[in-house]
């Protein structure tokens, strides 16, 4: 894989972007395999067990399915 040309100078100045990065850019992230998407489903949770979700700091969706690895014994 060619080296990609670096975006600032010798002094970690930011470089003048020109026409030739623009043309070449993509817009947003390139999309994730399937195998690697995260499904969306729906859930029932206790009223405490909601409040505290939304009250904790962090990703709640994180979070939660950090604990279902762990209680199911799977793998990340």
């Amino acid at each position: 894989m060619p080296k990609s040309k670096s975006l600032t100078n010798s002094s970690d100045e930011v470089c003048e972007l020109g026409n030739d990065f623009f043309q070449k850019a993509k817009r947003g992230r390139p999309t994730l395999p399937d195998d690697a998407k995260k499904v969306r489903v729906q859930l029932t949770l206790d009223p405490e067990v909601a409040a505290a979700l939304r009250s904790a700091k962090g990703n709640a969706s994180q979070r939660v399915n950090n604990l279902l690895r762990e209680d199911l014994g799977l793998k990340k």
